[in-house]
């Protein structure tokens, strides 16, 4: 008898049967504090101005911004052909930063940690468990803000 090959077993056990979806993290608006980290390339000169565009943006859905933590991918780790790409995978920044936020975290009691920089499902997750607190994208708190608009605008009044 021909046996199914290993692959495609391999294949059928990955596939889950209901989607991961996790509601996003969504800033309360009584005023959570929050940790804005950035993660630029060096080619990406104005990142200063990026960083006070964020800040007021969660400022402007209620949050308070206790922290501001840079990550710069620079041209000495790896060439110019690298400066786009994450450090790590699995968290984004290098071990060191993650443990810089953790302790800007800590110090000022931070309730999330909110990235400029979009984050997968799986960074997510490893930032979220090694920082004990919600790590979330900006993009993910707007385009959840922007839903709950919407809702509310085809509820009516």
């Amino acid at each position: 008898m021909h046996q199914p090959r290993r692959r495609d077993r391999r294949l059928a056990r990955r596939v889950s049967s209901r989607p991961d979806r996790r509601p996003a993290f969504r800033v309360p608006a009584v005023g959570a504090d929050v940790v804005l980290v950035g993660y630029f390339s060096a080619k990406q000169k104005d990142f200063e101005a990026l960083m006070a565009s964020a800040a007021a943006a969660l400022a402007a859905h209620g949050a308070r911004v206790v922290a501001q933590i840079v990550q710069r991918r620079g041209v000495s780790d790896g060439g110019a052909r690298m400066m786009s790409l994450p450090y790590s995978s699995r968290t984004l920044l290098t071990y060191g930063k993650v443990r810089e936020v953790e302790l800007a975290c800590d110090r000022a009691d931070a309730d999330a940690v909110i990235f400029t920089a979009s984050l997968s499902e799986r960074q997510r997750r490893t930032l979220t468990d090694m920082l004990g607190r919600p790590a979330v994208s900006l993009s993910d708190i707007l385009t959840a803000e922007a839903r709950l608009r919407l809702d509310r605008i085809q509820a009516g009044p």
